[in-house]
Formats: structure tokens, C-alpha cells, sequence
């Protein structure tokens, strides 16, 4: 520790490091807050016990550097032993979403389809006449298996359209207010890479798979400005609650771009965003960027998503193999082959960033096809591509990715979820490459880990206790669920910040505790290196600093 201490002691008054904390650190030297008497992981090789922050950097580590940059105006935190480390970077967030899920009614929690129907009819009392209800998420797996059907609710819901995602965000239940609505009845055909689920007589149940969702969202009305500006801003408080300083969105619309660009124009959002829009749209944001730039450390795009198939749960994503309970189905491509073959290479040769949602072995092998063959078209560069998910991997995959450069970004509750039912999707043999964490890791491949929320709590000790212990959360498999894929608690905070600022192109100014750095931290009631890893559920966020300014104060924290 007194070697890296010292190492940076010099740093401290050198011009490099005053300019970049500013004017008033260059003049005085002193420090605007001091976070001491702290266990320190500086996500850099090192630990420390004492941090300095000038302005929004990092410009001291260590009690002898700081105590000597510490003046009358410095803010001193004892924190008593706490925890620091920086602040966690959520890389894949449905963010508008998972606001909304925070005020709307929880059908997650549900363990019958008696408790479930109960759940609805009382939601529908809170509507208002003529609005939708969206809430949820529900999960199937959680009261007995089986898809709701319309006929659950009708009796409680009567006229309010209703219109509720599966946890995974790739089905819709409806009711028959809302099938109505969209025009959708018996007569409907299904459309390419979406699935209506049908009865025994044909007639649409109310569960719609992808792409045949489009019909609906079509017709429920969108909120207003100020309605979305409201949710994120609720969001932004929630997110930063749970350590977390900056989120990646990774929503198939332009719902969050908009919201946040308008409320960072009216100021610093408190929360970092960057915010990625579908690729269909790459020549509107090619022409965003043109006129714009890419925006701050505060909201950046030039960024774009695309979904290449479905879902485990709906039986959509795309396998090679049947699946093992639907021996007719190997999923959907949500966007035509030919389509991703066309826009990668032309936005990537706009110099547009790109990731691609990829599940099954199919979908990722495909991705990474045409990721190599954009690099052979438009050359070598630093373009940093993508997988959301990752989810189930062909053999050897992740030494092609590692070979190509391609980023994982991966949410590691994934695992502690569907791992209670995934093998009656798939089977046992290609479970064995299935939130292959560790082999990712173990190949070279960069991994940054994301939540997913709202489809998985965006508190990243949910992701962590995944990622190390790789319990289920039915509590069945106590060793772990496949548990030669578990890995360190190391690094797993090295995905949730190094990484995570390298996946979004901001390593040499975030992810790390060190001298020039954006001084986004966050403040652990225990440390997350040494505490047994049961532990992991029940740690506290006492403080969270981004751009330098503590935007939360939990209730256990010392007040100075």
C-alpha cells in the first residue's frame, strides 16, 4: 500500500494533474473533499486508504497525500473503515422501463395464478378511465408454468386495456380490451420473427412473442414529455441509490435519448448516460452526430443497438437445435439476416459504435459473422463492437470473440434466474455454454457486466452475488447453478467499472480510482474483497459521488 502511495505523492502538485482538476486546485493546491480512514480498491492493481478529490477528479491517494492537500475549505469524510471503490457502470439498462416498473403495480413476485389474477384486478382499480395498464413484469415460471391466458383477467379488468411484458421483455400478455384494440383476433396472421400464442381453437390467447408485439405498441399512447422527463429523473434517484454512476441504454427506440439530452440541457443529470438507439435508425443518428458531436461525459450517443433474436423464456432465441420442449421451434430472427448484413457495415463505415442483442448459438455465431466481415469491408479500427447477452454460445465461440476483439456484455442475474428452468429449454449439453462467464474471461474476451433492468434489479449486488456464487434464486442449487463458470469477486467488480467505462470508450477517464480520473465513487458498508460472499446481499451503499459531487447519502453513513 505505501508504494502506491507514494508513487502517486508527486502527482499531486504536478501541472498536468492541476489542470485537469482545475483552477482552483492549480492555485491552491487544496482539496475540495477528502474521504479518509477508508479501505480503498482503486480498480487499478492497487489499494489505498484515503482519497482527495479537486473539482470532479481524482487528485490524491493515500492519508500522507491527502492530509498534505487538505486545507481550511476541504470537505473531510471519516468513513470509519467503509468500503470505497468507483462507482459501478451498469452496461445494459432498459432505463425508461425500469423507471416505469418502480411505480407501477409488481406482478414478479407472484407464486399462484390465483395471487397473480388477484394482483391485476387490484391494479385495474388504480387506472384511470381510458389509460392502459403496462405494469409488471410477470414470469410464468414463477406460478406453475403456464402462460396466462386473456380469460384469467377479463373478469377483473373489464374494459381497461391491459398490456404487461414478460420479465425478459420479449412477450406481452393482453387482455381481450387490448387485443381489440390492436386489431388482433383469430383471423391475424402471425408477422416475420414475432409469434401470437393461440388456443386449441386458434384464438389468440394474450401472449405475444417479439416482433408481434409491434401491433400493439403501436396503439397504446405514448406519454408525454414531461411524464418520461418525471420517470427518468425517478430513475436516475433509484439508480444512484445502488452505487451505480452511469448506465448504458440499450432501449430499441428514442425514448431515453430524447429525455435525457433534454434534461441535460437544462443542467448536469447526476447520473452519466450513454444511449444507444436501433440500428434501423443509423443514418438519423449519423446525422445527429454531424450536426452535434456525441454529446459529454454526462449524456453521450453514437451509439446503436440491434436485436438479433429473441428470448430464452419465449422460445425465441435462435438455435441451431431445436428446442428441447418445443421440438418445432429454433426461434425467430427479430431483424431479417440480410438487414443486419446491410446496416452493420454502413453505419459502422459512418463511424457509428455498434452491439447486437445475440441469445442463442445461432444468433451469436451470425453476429459474429458479419462483424468480421465489416472489418474485411471498411478496415481496421477501434470500433469496439459488441454482444448483449452472449446468452448460449457455440463451441469455441468465446475464442472467436476474444480473436475479434468483440466485447461480452453480460448480466450475470441471468444465471441465477433462468438457471431454475433453462434446462427444460435446451438440455443439459448446451447449458454447458451458457453464462459462460468464466470461460469468456479465461479466453481474453472483455467482459462487462450490465442488470438488464427492469428485467433484473439494477442493484449491482444482485449481479455480483450472480456472478460469484451462481446460486438460484429458487434456492435449489446451493454449490452453485454449473458452478465451474463462477469467478472472483475481483473480477467481477473489474466488469462492473474498468470494463465497463472500456465497453463505453471512457477508460482513460473513468472506471478506475486514480489521479486525473472522474471522481465517480461509491462508499460500501463492508468491503466487498474480504467479506465472505454471503455477505454480498446484504451490503449498503453509504455514499455515491459522480463528477465529484455526492449525489446520495445512505442513512448508515457518518455525517461530518
Amino acid at each position: 500500500m505505501m508504494s502506491y502511495e507514494i508513487t502517486r505523492r508527486g502527482f499531486v502538485a504536478s501541472g498536468a494533474l492541476a489542470m485537469l482538476c482545475g483552477p482552483a486546485f492549480g492555485a491552491t493546491g487544496t482539496l475540495d473533499t477528502a474521504l479518509i480512514n477508508a479501505q480503498v480498491w482503486t480498480g487499478a492493481g492497487g489499494t489505498t486508504d484515503a482519497v482527495g478529490i479537486a473539482g470532479n477528479r481524482i487528485a490524491a491517494l493515500g492519508a500522507r497525500a491527502v492530509r498534505s492537500a487538505t486545507g481550511k475549505t476541504t470537505r473531510v469524510i471519516d468513513c470509519r473503515g467503509a468500503f470505497i471503490m468507483p462507482a459501478f457502470i451498469d452496461c445494459h439498462t432498459h432505463f425508461l422501463r425500469g423507471s416505469t416498473t418502480i411505480t407501477q403495480p409488481d406482478v414478479l413476485e407472484v407464486k399462484s395464478k390465483a395471487e397473480f389474477i388477484e394482483r391485476i384486478g387490484a391494479a385495474v382499480r388504480t387506472v384511470p378511465n381510458g389509460q392502459w395498464l403496462t405494469g409488471g413484469p410477470w414470469d410464468e415460471q414463477r406460478f406453475g408454468g403456464q402462460l396466462p391466458r386473456k380469460e384469467w383477467i377479463d373478469a377483473v379488468s373489464g374494459d381497461t386495456p391491459i398490456a404487461i411484458p414478460r420479465t425478459d421483455l420479449h412477450s406481452l400478455f393482453l387482455n381481450s380490451a387490448a387485443l381489440r384494440l390492436a386489431g388482433i383476433d383469430r383471423n391475424t396472421p402471425d408477422v416475420a420473427g414475432g409469434v401470437i400464442e393461440r388456443d386449441e381453437r386458434g384464438e389468440p390467447t394474450g401472449v405475444l412473442k417479439d416482433n408481434a408485439r409491434n401491433r400493439v405498441l403501436e396503439v397504446i399512447p405514448p406519454p408525454t414529455e414531461a411524464i418520461v422527463d418525471g420517470l427518468v429523473r425517478h430513475g436516475i434517484d433509484y439508480a444512484l441509490s445502488k452505487g451505480v454512476a452511469q448506465v448504458h441504454n440499450t432501449e430499441v427506440d428514442w425514448s431515453v435519448q430524447d429525455a435525457v439530452r433534454r434534461l441535460r440541457r437544462a443542467g448536469p443529470t447526476g447520473l452519466r448516460f450513454y444511449s444507444m438507439v436501433p440500428l434501423a435508425d443509423w443514418e438519423r443518428l449519423a446525422a445527429l452526430v454531424k450536426a452535434e458531436g456525441r454529446g459529454d461525459d454526462w449524456v453521450r450517443w453514437g451509439a446503436l443497438k440491434c436485436v438479433s433474436d429473441g428470448s430464452l423464456g419465449a422460445r425465441t432465441a435462435r438455435f441451431y437445435e431445436p428446442y428441447v420442449d418445443a421440438p418445432t421451434q429454433r426461434g425467430v430472427w427479430t431483424v431479417r439476416v440480410e438487414d443486419m448484413r446491410e446496416w452493420i457495415p454502413a453505419a459502422d463505415a459512418a463511424g457509428l459504435a455498434i452491439t447486437t442483442h445475440a441469445i442463442g448459438d445461432e444468433a451469436n455465431d451470425v453476429v459474429l459473422d458479419i462483424y468480421a466481415d465489416t472489418v474485411k469491408r471498411n478496415g481496421k479500427r477501434d470500433r469496439r463492437f459488441r454482444i448483449e447477452h452472449a446468452q448460449h454460445l457455440s463451441p469455441g465461440a468465446w475464442t472467436r470473440m476474444a480473436k475479434q476483439q468483440v466485447i461480452a456484455s453480460v448480466q450475470p442475474y441471468h444465471a441465477a434466474d433462468d438457471g431454475r428452468w433453462a434446462v427444460k429449454r435446451i438440455g443439459e449439453e448446451r447449458l454447458n455454454r451458457t453464462y459462460a462467464f468464466r470461460s469468456l474471461l479465461e479466453a481474453g474476451v472483455a467482459t462487462c457486466f450490465g442488470s438488464d433492468w427492469p428485467v433484473a434489479p439494477i442493484d449491482p449486488m444482485t449481479g455480483i452475488d450472480a456472478a460469484v456464487q451462481r446460486h438460484t434464486i429458487d434456492g435449489a442449487n446451493p454449490n452453485g447453478w454449473h458452478p465451474e463458470q463462477r469467478i472472483s469477486i475481483e473480477q467481477t467488480l473489474t466488469a462492473y467499472t474498468r470494463t465497463a467505462a472500456f465497453a463505453g470508450f471512457q477508460d482513460d477517464r473513468l472506471g478506475r480510482i486514480a489521479p486525473g480520473y472522474l471522481a465517480d465513487l461509491v462508499v460500501l458498508d463492508r468491503n466487498l474483497l474480504t467479506v465472505p460472499a454471503d455477505q454480498y446481499l446484504k451490503t449498503q451503499v453509504l455514499r455515491t459521488f459522480v463528477d465529484g459531487q455526492e449525489r446520495l447519502t445512505g442513512a448508515g453513513a457518518h455525517q461530518n
